[in-house]
Protein backbone atom coordinates (compact mmCIF):
# COMPACT_ATOMS: atom_id res chain seq x y z
CA UNK A 1 0.00 0.00 0.00
CA UNK A 2 1.40 3.37 -1.03
CA UNK A 3 2.16 5.78 1.78
CA UNK A 4 3.39 9.35 1.49
CA UNK A 5 5.18 10.92 4.42
CA UNK A 6 5.82 14.66 4.34
CA UNK A 7 8.38 16.52 6.39
CA UNK A 8 9.95 19.95 6.61
CA UNK A 9 7.05 22.22 7.39
CA UNK A 10 7.31 24.88 10.05
CA UNK A 11 7.10 28.53 11.01
CA UNK A 12 9.09 31.06 9.01
CA UNK A 13 9.05 34.80 8.50
CA UNK A 14 8.05 36.76 5.43
CA UNK A 15 10.73 36.51 2.77
CA UNK A 16 12.24 33.34 4.17
CA UNK A 17 12.73 30.03 2.36
CA UNK A 18 11.59 26.56 3.30
CA UNK A 19 11.93 23.12 1.75
CA UNK A 20 9.42 20.37 2.30
CA UNK A 21 9.92 16.74 1.39
CA UNK A 22 7.73 13.74 0.72
CA UNK A 23 8.89 10.14 0.77
CA UNK A 24 6.91 7.39 -0.92
CA UNK A 25 6.86 3.84 0.37
CA UNK A 26 4.99 0.74 -0.62
CA UNK A 27 4.90 1.37 -4.35
CA UNK A 28 6.74 2.26 -7.51
CA UNK A 29 8.05 5.76 -8.03
CA UNK A 30 10.06 6.28 -11.22
CA UNK A 31 7.16 6.68 -13.66
CA UNK A 32 4.72 8.20 -11.24
CA UNK A 33 3.88 11.89 -11.39
CA UNK A 34 4.31 13.55 -8.01
CA UNK A 35 3.10 16.88 -6.80
CA UNK A 36 2.02 19.26 -4.09
CA UNK A 37 -1.30 20.83 -3.19
CA UNK A 38 -2.12 23.20 -0.38
CA UNK A 39 -5.18 23.95 1.67
CA UNK A 40 -6.21 26.83 3.88
CA UNK A 41 -9.03 26.90 6.42
CA UNK A 42 -12.42 26.68 4.78
CA UNK A 43 -11.11 26.07 1.29
CA UNK A 44 -10.41 23.02 -0.82
CA UNK A 45 -7.01 21.74 -1.82
CA UNK A 46 -5.38 23.81 -4.51
CA UNK A 47 -2.73 22.65 -6.94
CA UNK A 48 0.77 23.99 -6.35
CA UNK A 49 3.24 22.00 -8.44
CA UNK A 50 3.79 18.65 -10.16
CA UNK A 51 6.69 16.81 -11.74
CA UNK A 52 7.02 13.90 -14.13
CA UNK A 53 8.91 10.71 -13.33
CA UNK A 54 11.94 11.76 -15.38
CA UNK A 55 11.78 15.36 -14.06
CA UNK A 56 11.54 16.68 -17.62
CA UNK A 57 8.03 18.02 -17.23
CA UNK A 58 7.00 20.31 -14.39
CA UNK A 59 3.84 22.29 -13.77
CA UNK A 60 3.29 25.18 -11.39
CA UNK A 61 0.36 27.22 -10.22
CA UNK A 62 0.65 30.81 -11.43
CA UNK A 63 0.80 32.03 -7.84
CA UNK A 64 4.08 30.21 -7.15
CA UNK A 65 5.89 30.41 -10.49
CA UNK A 66 9.38 31.81 -10.07
CA UNK A 67 9.34 31.27 -6.30
CA UNK A 68 8.76 27.53 -5.85
CA UNK A 69 10.76 24.67 -7.36
CA UNK A 70 9.67 21.07 -7.39
CA UNK A 71 12.24 18.31 -7.75
CA UNK A 72 12.60 14.61 -7.08
CA UNK A 73 15.15 11.94 -6.26
CA UNK A 74 14.03 8.66 -7.76
CA UNK A 75 16.72 6.68 -5.94
CA UNK A 76 15.25 7.88 -2.64
CA UNK A 77 11.61 7.87 -3.78
CA UNK A 78 11.33 11.42 -2.57
CA UNK A 79 9.87 14.62 -3.98
CA UNK A 80 10.79 18.07 -2.77
CA UNK A 81 9.27 21.53 -2.86
CA UNK A 82 11.67 24.43 -2.40
CA UNK A 83 9.76 27.57 -1.46
CA UNK A 84 11.45 30.95 -1.63
CA UNK A 85 10.39 34.53 -0.89
CA UNK A 86 7.49 33.35 1.20
CA UNK A 87 4.71 35.84 1.99
CA UNK A 88 1.99 35.22 4.62
CA UNK A 89 -0.40 34.22 1.81
CA UNK A 90 1.59 31.01 1.38
CA UNK A 91 0.53 29.87 4.84
CA UNK A 92 -1.31 26.58 4.40
CA UNK A 93 -1.31 22.87 4.98
CA UNK A 94 0.82 21.39 2.20
CA UNK A 95 -0.11 17.96 0.90
CA UNK A 96 2.03 15.62 -1.13
CA UNK A 97 0.17 13.98 -4.01
CA UNK A 98 0.96 10.93 -6.13
CA UNK A 99 -0.51 9.97 -9.44
CA UNK A 100 -0.91 6.45 -10.77
CA UNK A 101 2.05 4.16 -11.37
CA UNK A 102 2.43 5.63 -14.86
CA UNK A 103 1.11 9.17 -14.80
CA UNK A 104 1.73 12.70 -16.03
CA UNK A 105 1.87 16.01 -14.17
CA UNK A 106 -1.08 17.26 -16.20
CA UNK A 107 -3.35 14.69 -14.58
CA UNK A 108 -2.20 15.68 -11.11
CA UNK A 109 -2.81 19.33 -11.94
CA UNK A 110 -6.32 18.32 -12.98
CA UNK A 111 -6.86 16.80 -9.57
CA UNK A 112 -6.51 13.14 -10.46
CA UNK A 113 -4.61 12.09 -7.37
CA UNK A 114 -4.26 8.46 -6.40
CA UNK A 115 -2.59 8.97 -3.04
CA UNK A 116 -2.33 11.81 -0.52
CA UNK A 117 0.12 12.48 2.23
CA UNK A 118 -1.02 13.49 5.69
CA UNK A 119 -0.01 17.12 5.20
CA UNK A 120 2.65 19.37 6.64
CA UNK A 121 1.92 22.81 8.02
CA UNK A 122 3.72 25.87 6.64
CA UNK A 123 3.15 29.12 8.49
CA UNK A 124 4.60 32.40 7.26
CA UNK A 125 4.49 35.18 9.80
CA UNK A 126 4.34 38.84 8.78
Amino acid sequence: QVQLIESGGGLVQTGDSLKVSCALSGGTFRRRAMGWFRQTLGRGRVFVAAISGDSDNVKYADSVKGRFTISRDNSEKTVFLQMNSLPPDDTAEYYCAAGGEVSHPITLKAGRVDHWGQGTRVTVSS
